[in-house]
C-alpha cells in the first residue's frame, strides 16, 4: 500500500541534490556530516529495536540467530542473574566477619553452579532445536555459543532487544 504518489523525476532528482549539497563553510560541512551521521544511527538504532534484520550486526543476522534469539528470550535463565549476584557476592565478601564469608562462598557455590547447570541444559535445547530445524552447518556454526552469551545478559541490556516475553508471547511495538 503506498501512502503518497511516486515523485516527478525532477523533484527526486532535486531532493537527491539537495541531501548531497555540502556547504562551503568547513565547520558547517563538519556539522552537517555529524548530523547526517547522528540521523543514520538513530534510525538504524530504531529499527534495529523493531527487529528489522538489515539493521541487526552482522553477528545477529539471520533466521537461525533469530531462532536461537527468540528461544533464549522465550524464558528467564539464571545466568541473568550472575552480574548482579557476582556485584553483591564482591561487596559481602569485603566485610571481615567469618559467618558472612562462609555465607558469601555458599552464595558464590549455589550461583556458579545454577548458571553452569542452567547453561548446559540451554545448549542441549539450543542444538537440538537448530539441528532438527536447519540443516546447514554453516548457518548453525556458533549459535550455540551466541545463544549462550545472551543468555548471560541483563534480559534490559540485551542487544538486538528481545521480541518475545517471557511464555514466547512476541511483544507489541509502540
Amino acid at each position: 500500500m503506498k501512502s503518497e504518489p511516486t515523485p516527478k523525476r525532477k523533484d527526486a532528482e532535486a531532493a537527491r541534490k539537495k541531501a548531497l549539497k555540502v556547504p562551503k563553510d568547513s565547520k558547517e560541512a563538519k556539522v552537517a556530516v555529524r548530523q547526517r551521521a547522528r540521523e543514520q544511527r538513530l534510525e538504524t538504532r530504531l529499527a534495529m529495536n523493531r527487529g528489522e534484520e538489515w539493521a541487526m550486526p552482522f553477528r545477529d543476522k539471520g533466521p537461525v540467530r533469530r531462532h536461537v534469539r527468540n528461544l533464549v528470550d522465550s524464558r528467564w535463565h539464571f545466568g541473568e542473574l550472575f552480574l548482579p549476584l557476582a556485584l553483591i557476592v564482591l561487596v559481602l565478601s569485603l566485610i571481615p566477619n567469618p559467618t558472612i564469608a562462609r555465607v558469601v562462598y555458599f552464595l558464590w557455590l549455589v550461583m556458579m553452579l545454577g548458571t553452569l547447570l542452567d547453561e548446559v541444559l540451554l545448549g542441549f535445547k539450543i542444538k537440538k532445536e537448530i539441528n532438527a530445524t536447519y540443516s546447514d552447518p554453516k548457518e548453525r556454526k556458533g549459535a550455540v555459543f551466541y545463544g549462550l552469551m545472551r543468555a548471560l545478559q541483563l534480559r534490559q541490556l540485551r542487544i538486538p532487544p528481545s521480541i518475545v516475553k517471557i511464555g514466547g508471547a512476541p511483544k507489541e511495538f509502540k
